[in-house]
């Protein structure tokens, strides 16, 4: 199927609408946007009208004219959050690989899955292929299990609830009882394992990412071949529960 023939018209228009505001132009009539849009004034006021419901424009009681609402703010908030990330982020991504040479990673959760959003590659020959956006299973990546550990116990029932663990090797965790265990504790230890449990041969550590109101966004992990992380696996764990709080801190979290 062709791009254009995916297009909605109606999603379009209401995108090249919004895209009018401006620091300059800060509030609209109706007949002055579908003059700019070149459409009917009819069709604009609908489009406004669907718009201000959700709370992405909002009209003035008084002269009745538009402007951005509160929901393009929290928009706008996410997409600075994300960045806010990056930068915080990769310092310690570029130490943690520098003192490892392995792929060092950063995760966010979604639903049960992790995805992968920042990544640095090992110098080794031998290394993990992963690419950004990739997507795995949560309860047996050591990113994951981190993320799940520091949820509210609600959104960990949620999530758990109807989940039948699929078991990607033999190491996999799929009894909900052992993974609860083990969340509790990576809570109290700081850091996740994860051995063998998403690919056979590989073993990665992991810590917690948290923001200026402490709650856990991301998940930074260092992940390589058993033989490579094995003899230096204790040293991991204090360097990555170390980077993951140096992240933190540059997100504006203290530790009182």
């Amino acid at each position: 199927m062709s791009t254009d023939r995916q297009v909605l018209s109606s999603v379009r228009n209401a995108a090249r609408l919004l895209k009018e505001f401006s620091s300059r132009d800060r509030e609209f009539g109706v007949s002055e946007l579908a003059r700019r849009l070149e459409l009917g004034k009819s069709t604009v006021h609908r489009l406004l009208v669907t718009l201000a419901e959700e709370h992405l424009v909002e009209q003035d009681d008084i002269t009745g004219r538009y402007r951005l609402g509160l929901a393009i703010y929290d928009l706008g908030a996410a997409v600075a959050t994300g960045l806010d990330l990056h930068e915080a982020v990769m310092p310690s991504m570029e130490q943690l690989r520098a003192a490892t040479s392995e792929t060092v990673q950063v995760a966010v959760l979604d639903g049960r899955e992790v995805v992968y959003i920042e990544r640095l590659d090992s110098p080794h020959t031998l290394r993990l292929f992963l690419e950004l956006g990739r997507r795995n299973w949560a309860h047996c990546t050591g990113t994951g299990k981190c993320l799940l550990a520091y949820l509210p116990p609600h959104d960990l029932d949620r999530i758990l609830d109807g989940w039948e663990l699929p078991a990607l090797t033999k190491h996999t965790i799929t009894d909900h009882e052992v993974l609860r265990t083990e969340l509790k504790t990576i809570r109290r230890l700081g850091f996740a394992h994860n051995t063998g449990e998403s690919e056979v041969g590989v073993i990665s550590v992991a810590a917690p990412i948290r923001d200026i109101t402490g709650k856990v966004r991301a998940s930074i992990s260092v992940a390589g071949p058993t033989e490579r992380i094995q003899p230096m696996l204790h040293q991991l764990e204090l360097g990555v529960a170390e980077m993951a709080a140096a992240t933190s801190r540059r997100l504006g979290w203290t530790n009182r």
